[in-house]
């Protein structure tokens, strides 16, 4: 089981598996997702379409975007 750290932000609804990746590539919160492109975070084993599109939305409520 993957322990979040206590400034993680990730929504929930990305999945475990796009989760556990976006962790272990040192991704723990949205505002270092927006640093990414979305080929570079497709390329993440576990991180698909969907996952993707959940990240975008909830940066685009933020004001932020994916690089």
């Amino acid at each position: 089981m993957t322990t979040q750290p206590a400034d993680c932000d990730l929504p929930p609804a990305i999945g475990k598996p796009a989760t556990r990746a976006l962790l272990g590539a040192g991704l723990t919160t949205l505002a270092q997702v927006a640093t990414r492109t979305e080929k570079e975070l497709l390329a993440l084993h576990g991180v698909g379409p969907r996952a993707v599109r959940i990240l975008s939305e909830s940066l685009t409520q933020k004001g932020m975007s994916l690089r």
